[in-house]
Parts: structure tokens; sequence; C-alpha cells
């Protein structure tokens, strides 16, 4: 299904915005670690940045006209993706660190404004009575692959990138369970999207 322009062109607003925060996050990073690649691996320990590219990614696509990238499959998943980044933030990371300068910038940007706007567009843009009751199913399976990706990492320097998944500090129990509870609550908000993408193609299809 062909998006209309207007879609198109708020799409890639919303790409803009993510690949901004993403930009000054690099240059944040790198005035710690000195060079872009070693800059660029310690953000992709956090799923902020996986969400935050992957919503760049798939959104400049849209914006170009791919109508795979349009897929009411892709666009729910990285939808749920970038909302789990914004409640999760507000909720549990809030304030634990003092930022400023382009690290503050970024921080807004990638935890505060793409959660927001991401969901808009979907309501707004996105084909609606596409997605399929296992699909909340398939979307929970990226938190679980990021906590075990995040967890084998931390088990190799020993540095967890979020205080929830920190083994040296929780122990392996409280860390799984905690796995368990966000995937729980991204297969929750999983089928809560679902249930919008049929309430909002009835409306449509009753028209």
């Amino acid at each position: 299904m062909a998006l209309t322009t207007a879609a198109r062109i708020a799409a890639a607003l919303v790409a803009l915005i993510a690949w901004s925060g993403l930009v000054i996050q690099l240059g944040a990073s790198r005035e710690l670690t000195g060079a872009a690649g070693s800059a660029l691996w310690e953000m992709l320990r956090y799923f902020t940045i996986i969400a935050n590219l992957l919503v760049a990614i798939l959104f400049t696509a849209v914006a170009l006209g791919s109508r795979r990238a349009a897929s009411p499959f892709l666009l729910g998943g990285a939808t749920l993706a970038i909302l789990l980044v914004g409640i999760v933030y507000m909720l549990l990371l809030r304030g634990l660190l003092e930022l400023s300068a382009g690290a503050l910038v970024a921080d807004i940007l990638l935890h505060k404004v793409t959660p927001v706007v991401v969901p808009l567009w979907w309501l707004a843009f996105a084909p609606k009575g596409g997605l399929g009751a296992r699909d909340p199913w398939l979307w929970a399976l990226l938190p679980l692959a990021y906590f075990a990706y995040a967890l084998a990492r931390g088990a190799q320097d020993s540095r967890y990138p979020y205080p929830f998944m920190n083994v040296t500090q929780l122990g392996w129990g409280q860390t799984l369970l905690n796995a368990l509870l966000m995937a729980a609550g991204f297969l929750i908000a999983g089928y809560g999207l679902l249930w919008l993408d049929r309430l909002f193609d009835g409306r449509v299809r009753q028209r």
C-alpha cells in the first residue's frame, strides 16, 4: 500500500529527528571516547540507540517511498520499540544522570521526542487492519534479544547499560525476572496496538 505525500513528509520529519539525536549523541560520545568507532560501539550498548536507529532507518525508507518499509508489521514493531524507550525512561531512568550541551539535546530527542512523534505518526498515517494476532509475540522477541545481547556484553566487561539489568548488583534471578517483566509489558502493549489497529480499521470501513 502506497502512503500519501503527507505521510511521507511526516515520516521524513520523524527520521530527521531520530538521525539528529543519534548524530548529536555520537558527537557527545566521541568527546568521551576519542574515536568515532569506539563511540558508536559504546552507544550500541543501549536499547535507546538501537530503537532510535531502527526508527531512523525505517522512516527514512518510508519517506523515500519504500512499500516494504511501510508494512504494518515493521511500523508496528518500530512504534512499540520506541514507545518502550520513552516509558522506561520516564519511569526508571529519568534524572539518573546530569547532562549538558550536546548530550542533553540528544537525551531530549532520543528519550522524549521520538517516543512521542513515532506513535503519533502511526496513529495518523500507518496503514490499519494489517496486523495479526501473532505479531505482538514476534515484536516481544526484540527486547528479549536485546536483553541477551546486553547481558553478554556486560559479562565481558562488567558494564551494564541500565540499573535493572545489572547482574553484579541484582543477581541473575532478579535480572532475568526484570527481563521477563519487560517482555510481558512489551507483549501487552503489542496487543494494545493490535486493538487500536483493528479499531481504526473498523472505523474506516464504516465510512
